[in-house]
């Protein structure tokens, strides 16, 4: 069995995510509490009560990574072949992988979810996932409008059936006109409080940038893939790939394919859903094992699958 982690990203969060695991698993109620000490605020009741601040970037995002490294920590010893996040879930996967400590994480994650948030409140844009195999023509329209100056970009490659795109609002909606023009006829508006992955957060990125510039990384105990390159991840890369990851698309269809052709046979997603692992079953062959873990009843479900080896 070669494992491959997958690690939820911002979206996956609901209130009272992780109860059951904080009421009944101690290596997760650990984890979570040592976030909150990082934080400096008790991550433990927001999860589970307040579904205004769970919903918001700037908590969101360190609640998922906690969440998915105590889901881990409970797992135990895990024979990992690889790892790859969506978005967020990269930080997950980098310290999963041993990339960044869990405490130094939580750290840069406190930050970029709140320059995030930030630039969300002051940029406002919306995002939409286009439903569609033919992502050649979703680009060349969205070419088209931005050669008419049009701020809307590609943003998320999820699956090689779904490509989320994003900008600002009013071009948003042009690019929806104009994609149903060409043929396209499913498009689902998501909820998001800005146009994650695209320009519309520069200054974000910027900010993110110069706070990670003097972090140090240590050696992957596993490879982990990027949503940038698609590649597996260059440490030495790390201080401009991730500040540009803000900016730019996220292809995790593409690095989910990588990685599976590297010979994984097992996926098994860590965190507050099993979004991920939908996404693997449009890209995944029949035969990949896939498991989400998400509550006590499938860690047990996954602690059993470990068992067997």
């Amino acid at each position: 069995m070669k494992i491959g982690l997958l690690f939820s990203g911002q979206g996956a969060q609901q209130v009272g995510m992780g109860a059951d695991l904080y009421a009944a698993e101690p290596a997760f109620k650990a984890t979570i509490d040592e976030a909150s000490a990082v934080l400096g605020y008790d991550l433990a009741d927001l999860m589970a009560n307040d579904s205004q601040k769970v919903g918001q970037t700037q908590f969101a995002q360190p609640a998922i990574l906690a969440m998915s490294i105590g889901i881990l920590r409970a797992l135990g010893d895990v024979p990992v072949a690889a790892g790859l996040g969506l978005s967020l879930g990269e930080y997950s996967a980098l310290t999963a992988a041993g990339v960044l400590s869990f405490d130094q994480a939580i750290a840069l994650i406190k930050d970029r979810g709140a320059y995030m948030q930030a630039a969300g409140d002051a940029n406002p844009g919306k995002m939409v996932a286009v439903m569609t195999d033919d992502q050649a023509l979703v680009e060349k329209v969205l070419g088209e409008l931005q050669a008419a100056g049009k701020q809307v970009y590609a943003a998320n490659y999820n699956t090689f059936q779904q490509l989320v795109i994003g900008g600002i609002e009013a071009d948003v909606d042009e690019a929806i006109v104009a994609l149903e023009a060409a043929g396209v006829s499913r498009m689902v508006p998501l909820a998001v409080s800005g146009a994650f992955h695209t320009p519309l957060l520069a200054v974000a990125g910027e900010q993110f940038a110069a706070r990670i510039a003097d972090e140090t990384f240590a050696k992957p105990a596993f490879p982990v893939y990027s949503n940038t390159t698609g590649a597996e991840f260059v440490v030495a890369e790390l201080p401009t790939i991730l500040p540009k990851q803000l900016v730019s698309p996220t292809y995790f269809a593409q690095a989910l394919q990588k990685m599976l052709d590297a010979g994984v046979d097992t996926l098994i997603e860590v965190g507050p859903s099993d979004t991920l692992s939908k996404f693997a079953s449009k890209i995944a062959d029949k035969g990949v094992k896939r498991l989400a873990v998400t509550d006590v009843e499938s860690l047990a479900t996954a602690r059993a699958l470990l068992a067997e080896g």
